[in-house]
C-alpha cells in the first residue's frame, strides 16, 4: 500500500526539494493542493488529515497552526524551527544515537534539524556524550553557508542584477547572538549554555561548513588531535554521517570550501589542528542533510524504506 503524502508549504526552497524527491517514487501517493487554496486553512486541514504523513515547510507560526489541524493518526515531519526542542517531538538526526533513530521510526511528530544546528550538533554531541566535553565548556562555532539557506527572498537578492557590492564578500549575520537555531544547539547536546555562534553567508548557492574550535586543555582529559579524530571515526558508523580520513583536508591543499559537498545528501566530519588546538568541522549541503535530504531520510525511517532511498549519496 502506498503512503499518502501531503507537503504543506511546497513552494519554498525546502518544500520544492522534497516534492522533487518524493514525486518520482513509486511507494507514495502525493496529495496536492490547488494553488489558489494553498493558504486556505480548511483545504489544508482536509489534506493534512487525508495523508499518512505530512511534511511542513512553513514559517514557525504556520507550522504550529498546521499541527493543531492534525487529527487521528497523521504523522508530521516539520522542517520549521517551531517544535525542535518541545516535549513529544522527536529530533530528526538518527546518527546521534539508536534512541534518536528509534524515536523517528516510531514517532508521530518528527522535527527536522536546522542546517547550522545539524553541523554544530554533529560536532558537539559525540564530545559531550563521551564525557570528553563538559556541559559547561565555553563552546563557540562559526558556520559558512551558501545563500540558498536564506530562502527565496535571499536567493533573489543574490541573483538580481545591480545588486549591492557588499554581497560579493562573505557576510556575518545574527550579530545579536539570537540566531533561531541556538535553542536546539544547546538542548540536543545537553550544553549548560548557548554557544557563541557566528553564521556567515557567502556568494555561492548551496553547501556549508560548520566549525567548532576546541582547546584540548579545557577538555576533561588529556587528548590530542588524533584521539579526537578516533572518537568521531568510531562514533559515526551508521547512517549518512561519515568521518573523513585523518589529514584528508590536504587533498584540497589545506582549504575547506563551503560548496565542497553541494548536491550531496550526506555529511562529512573533518578533525583538524594540533594537539593543543583542534577544529571539528562538519561539511554538508544546507539543502541536503541540512534540510530536505534530512526530511526524506526521516521519512524513510518512519515508513521502513531503505534509509538512503531517494537521496543523492
Amino acid at each position: 500500500m502506498k503512503t499518502k503524502i501531503f507537503i504543506d508549504g511546497s513552494e519554498g526552497t525546502t518544500g520544492l526539494r522534497i516534492h522533487e524527491r518524493i514525486s518520482v517514487r513509486d511507494d507514495i501517493e502525493l496529495l496536492t493542493i490547488d494553488p489558489e487554496k494553498r493558504k486556505d486553512p480548511d483545504e489544508r486541514k482536509k489534506l493534512i488529515n487525508a495523508s499518512d504523513i505530512t511534511f511542513l515547510c512553513l514559517p514557525d507560526a504556520a507550522a504550529v497552526e498546521a499541527v493543531s489541524m492534525a487529527e487521528g493518526k497523521v504523522r508530521i515531519i516539520d522542517a520549521s524551527t517551531a517544535h525542535r526542542t518541545l516535549p513529544g517531538w522527536n529530533y530528526g538526526f538518527p546518527e546521534l544515537s539508536p534512541a534518536f533513530r528509534e524515536g523517528i521510526r516510531t514517532g508521530n511528530r518528527v522535527a527536522v534539524p536546522g542546517c547550522h544546528a545539524s553541523g554544530f550538533i554533529a560536532c558537539v554531541y559525540p564530545l559531550v556524550k563521551s564525557g570528553l566535553m563538559a556541559a559547561d565548556y565555553p563552546v563557540s562555532a562559526f558556520s559558512l553557508t551558501g545563500y540558498s539557506g536564506g530562502g527565496k527572498k535571499m536567493i533573489a537578492q543574490y541573483e538580481s542584477e545591480g545588486r549591492s557590492p557588499l554581497l560579493d564578500a562573505p557576510r556575518e549575520y545574527a550579530m545579536s547572538q539570537q540566531h533561531k537555531h541556538l535553542r536546539e544547539m544547546k538542548a540536543i547536546p545537553g550544553l549548560a549554555a548557548e554557544p557563541l555562534f557566528t553564521p556567515i553567508v557567502s556568494d555561492y548557492y548551496a553547501g556549508m561548513v560548520v566549525s567548532v574550535p576546541l582547546y584540548t586543555r579545557l577538555l576533561t582529559k588529556k587528548v590530542g588531535v588524533k584521539d579526537i579524530w578516533e572518537l568521531f571515526d568510531g562514533y559515526y558508523t551508521d547512517g549518512l554521517v561519515q568521518t573523513a580520513p585523518f589529514g584528508a583536508e590536504a587533498e584540497d591543499g589545506g582549504f575547506m570550501a563551503g560548496n565542497k559537498l553541494s548536491g550531496w545528501d550526506g555529511m562529512k566530519i573533518y578533525v583538524t589542528g594540533n594537539d593543543e588546538r583542534v577544529m571539528v568541522n562538519a561539511v554538508f549541503d544546507n539543502l541536503g542533510k541540512g534540510a530536505s535530504g534530512a526530511a526524506i531520510q526521516c521519512f524513510n525511517i518512519m515508513t521502513g524504506a531503505p534509509e538512503s532511498y531517494g537521496l543523492n549519496l
